[in-house]
């Protein structure tokens, strides 16, 4: 199989010098991904920022990999660095050990929303970050606005249990108004998007959210059906 630097370096225009890039949208730090790209070549990874349109990839090795989103298929969670913050939590025999799986459990069951699409909002927003802040000032695990903070009443939008709680509330309300595709695109890109176009903004950043978010709630499920089978 050919290097997959080598394959990949057609999608830089040049060689990168990292420090003289303009300045990065830092993403919270992810656990262990695997990038799958549309050649089916995977690789690991630790991190990832963006500079511009292209999407800078912290290699397992120290080094870095710049590629443009489009030749991504998808990102999977490698469960196998999954950081354990709670490794004593349990959320019953369908859904496998995560960090904060019984505060996921508990907002999902209160609201009605699959725990494994909660994971892999909160997997794809903040990697279970609690004290992440965007570059946009989204905040927490599930990466609330302080608009929706104020709207939903969150006294402490850091503290876990009532991040999970609000934001599985909003994508409650998300789901009952657009589906599951078009509620993962509002939650990105605002409602007001998803109606000017009927769902599915054509932005880059929304769209692979949307398509991130899946794969890895897909991963979960298969993960969790094994779990159950075994």
């Amino acid at each position: 199989m050919p290097d997959l630097r080598k394959t990949l370096a057609r999608c830089v225009c040049c060689a990168l010098v990292l420090a003289a890039w303009p300045s990065r949208t830092v993403e919270a730090p992810v656990a262990a991904e695997r990038v799958i790209f549309s050649n089916g070549q995977v690789l690991s990874t630790t991190g990832r920022t963006t500079v511009g349109d292209a999407m800078i990839l912290q290699l397992r090795d120290g080094g870095e990999l710049a590629v443009t989103p489009d030749l991504i298929d998808r990102i999977e969670t490698d469960a196998a660095g999954l950081p354990q913050l709670d490794s004593t939590a349990s959320a019953g025999p369908a859904l496998p050990a995560r960090p904060y799986a019984e505060i996921v459990l508990a907002a999902a069951q209160r609201h009605g929303v699959d725990p494994l699409l909660v994971h892999a909002v909160i997997e794809t927003e903040s990697a279970y970050r609690a004290d992440a802040i965007s570059s946009q000032g989204a905040l927490g695990l599930m990466q609330l606005m302080p608009a929706t903070v104020e709207d939903l009443g969150v006294d402490d939008p850091y503290d876990p249990a009532t991040n999970i709680d609000a934001g599985t509330r909003y994508l409650r309300s998300l789901l009952d108004k657009f589906g599951t595709r078009g509620a993962l695109a509002a939650y990105n890109a605002g409602e007001a998007a998803v109606r000017q176009f009927n769902g599915v903004p054509p932005y880059r950043e929304t769209r692979y959210f949307v398509g991130r978010v899946l794969a890895l709630f897909d991963a979960h499920r298969d993960a969790a059906e094994g779990e159950t089978a075994n």
